[in-house]
C-alpha cells in the first residue's frame, strides 16, 4: 500500500492478526510507510465472536497532518470522535460497511433510513469537533445486506463538501484544513469551551431505560 499509495495519505481496512486474536483494523499509509495502526473499539451485534476489541483511540501524524481513525460503528459514539480531537486530529478518516436496514428496507436506497443515519452522523461528528471528516463506504450487496455508499468529505461546519450518494465514486474536494479549521473555531471553540470538570463518568447502563435511571439513581 505504501507503495501505491506514494505521496498521497490513504486509510485502508484490513484484518489484523497479532498471532493469537484478530482485529478489525485500519492503516494511515503513505509512501513514506505506515503511520498508524487503529483496531476498532466497538462491536456491534455479534462482531465480538469473530473479532477482538481494540483499547485505544489516538490521533496520528501524517504528511496529511495529525489524523484520527475510526471504523464503522465507531462513528454512533461520539466520545471517539471527541478523542481524537482532543489529541490533535484535525481530520478524521472513518471507514466503513455500513448497510441499509434489513428491516423496512426503502426501495430507493438514498431514503433508506440507516442511510440517513450515516449521513446524519458523518456531519454531526465534522461539526461537534470542528474537524475535516472524511467518510468511505461499501457499496453493492453481499448476501442479502445492501450497502448505503455515501463517501464524502464533510468540512468543520458541518457541510458536505463532496459526496457520491448511494453511488460508487469518489468523493473529491480541495480543504485548506489549516485555515477551515482557524475560521471554524475563530467564534466558537467547542473543543476549548467544553467543562469537562462538569462532565461525570457514568456506569454501563443495563440496555434499557429504566436501567439507566437506577445506575445513575445510585451513581
Amino acid at each position: 500500500m505504501a507503495e501505491l499509495a506514494r505521496d498521497m495519505t490513504v486509510a485502508v481496512g484490513f484484518c489484523e492478526s497479532d498471532g493469537r486474536r484478530r482485529y478489525n483494523s485500519a492503516a494511515l499509509v503513505s509512501g513514506d510507510g505506515v503511520h498508524g495502526v487503529y483496531r476498532k473499539v466497538h462491536q456491534p451485534l455479534g462482531e465480538s465472536l469473530y473479532y477482538a476489541a481494540g483499547d485505544a483511540l489516538r490521533a496520528f501524524d501524517t504528511p496529511a497532518g495529525r489524523v484520527g481513525l475510526l471504523i464503522c460503528y465507531d462513528k454512533t459514539f461520539p466520545e471517539a470522535a471527541r478523542t481524537l480531537a482532543l489529541d490533535g486530529a484535525t481530520t478524521i478518516a472513518c471507514i466503513s460497511a455500513w448497510p441499509a436496514s434489513r428491516t423496512a428496507t426503502a426501495a430507493d436506497l438514498a431514503d433508506d433510513r440507516w442511510t440517513h443515519r450515516f449521513n446524519i452522523l458523518d456531519q454531526a461528528r465534522a461539526l461537534e469537533n470542528q474537524v475535516v471528516w472524511v467518510a468511505a463506504n461499501q457499496t453493492g450487496s453481499f448476501g442479502r445486506l445492501r450497502f448505503v455508499g455515501n463517501a464524502k468529505v464533510v468540512g468543520p461546519g458541518g457541510e458536505v463538501r463532496a459526496t457520491t450518494g448511494v453511488g460508487a465514486g469518489l468523493a473529491v474536494a480541495r480543504v485548506d484544513v489549516e485555515a477551515d479549521l482557524a475560521a471554524a473555531r475563530r467564534s466558537m471553540f467547542y473543543l476549548g469551551d467544553r467543562r469537562p470538570d462538569l462532565y461525570p463518568t457514568w456506569p454501563h447502563p443495563t440496555g434499557s431505560g429504566a436501567g439507566l435511571d437506577e445506575a445513575v439513581a445510585h451513581a
